[in-house]
């Protein structure tokens, strides 16, 4: 057993070449080098220099990728595998918790993207007044009232008494 140090972080487990990783999650060697030195996953060096990982590492990346995926930064994923204890390989119950966050907000985006596809052929109250329907139902740019940007899209909703 060998304790790899990254910062704040250390991780005891058998240790994988900066190759091994890349093949094993599916990126190359670059990418696991920037996610190293980005500090998002531990690294150390073995005796002749070459940077070492401990398995558990290819669980991070693989949840890096899937996060970037979803469109979250590289900011925020740091942030959530932050959350991930720093003297141990993270376990289920760990990743359970992280995973539950990430779920909430999840269904946060597709509820927001129902809400576009629903609402994008029709007003949004963005104040163009282009088409029929936004005469009608944002005449006057009515929605400028809720303040910038598409205001029905982002939920404030049409009032006929105005």
């Amino acid at each position: 057993m060998v304790t790899i140090h990254n910062d704040k972080k250390a991780v005891k487990g058998s240790l994988l070449s900066i190759g091994d990783v890349a093949k094993r999650t599916g990126t190359n060697v670059s990418t696991i080098r920037f996610y190293a030195d980005q500090g998002l996953i531990p690294v150390a060096r073995s005796n002749s220099g070459h940077r070492v990982f401990a398995r558990a590492v290819i669980r991070r990346v693989s949840f890096i990728l899937i996060a970037q995926n979803l469109g979250y930064s590289l900011r925020q994923v740091g942030q959530a595998l932050n959350s991930l204890p720093d003297n141990r390989t993270p376990n289920k119950s760990d990743w359970t918790r992280l995973s539950k966050k990430f779920s909430k907000e999840i269904e946060q985006r597709i509820e927001s993207l129902r809400t576009l596809q629903a609402k994008l052929d029709g007003c949004i109250g963005c104040g163009c007044l282009s088409l029929q329907s936004c005469r009608l139902y944002n005449a006057n740019d009515s929605a400028a009232e809720f303040g910038s940007g598409p205001r029905y899209l982002l939920g404030d909703r049409y009032s006929p008494d105005k």
